[in-house]
């Protein structure tokens, strides 16, 4: 069984990954954490985020680097890991991983961007998980304002803005809803009611 949840940033499909998986008690890989560490590394050798030469060096040797989490949760990460995503090289030296991932037994539950649509189309239950995005920017200031950091709500909202217009107009596996995907608006619901209907919808199918 393969679970996709795909959605854009902040609109909780993060949270409703883990939360099926441990219903279900399958894996789990939030396979934007792949593109953050390619990202991170990236503005750790001031190297040019849009160097894919480099970029796809990193993506095929993730295993020779160490992130402690926090580093991989800040904006400039993630803004950078939406950069790198769509470099095309990027993506196809982290497919094989993503993919072989969701094959694990008893099974998988992967998000991201591509999941439904590129990374395993045949998955057995698609989410696309969403909010506006003003819900999507208080969410993510109250976990930024929740560490410490000194940000506003407008530059929230810009930074959100902008990522989902590169994350819908890249070349290469643009974000996008499986036409086969059962949708989840996350925008009035409780973090409860939304894994409520996940748990509902894959249920229904297992």
């Amino acid at each position: 069984m393969i679970i996709a949840v795909d959605g854009p940033a902040a609109a909780g499909k993060g949270t409703i990954a883990r939360a099926l998986a441990q219903h279900f008690s399958y894996h789990h890989l939030d396979t934007g954490t792949l593109y953050r560490r390619v990202g991170l590394e990236l503005l750790k050798s001031d190297g040019d985020i849009h160097d894919s030469r480099v970029a796809t060096a990193i993506a095929r040797n993730l295993h020779a680097y160490a992130w402690l989490d926090y580093e991989l949760r800040t904006e400039a990460v993630g803004a950078a890991a939406s950069i790198v995503a769509g470099i095309p090289e990027v993506r196809a030296a982290l497919l094989d991983f993503q993919r072989n991932f969701a094959e694990q037994q008893p099974g998988a539950v992967l998000d991201g961007r591509d999941i439904g649509t590129v990374v395993c189309p045949h998955a057995e239950v698609k989410l696309f998980v969403t909010a506006s995005p003003e819900v999507r920017a208080k969410r993510r200031l109250a976990e930024l304002q929740e560490s410490g950091a000194d940000v506003s709500f407008e530059a929230i909202l810009h930074d959100i803005l902008q990522r989902d217009e590169r994350d819908r107009n890249r070349a290469v596996a643009p974000l996008a809803c499986a036409a086969d995907a059962v949708i989840i608006d996350t925008s009035e619901l409780t973090t409860d009611e939304a894994i409520a209907a996940a748990i509902r919808t894959a249920g229904s199918v297992r």
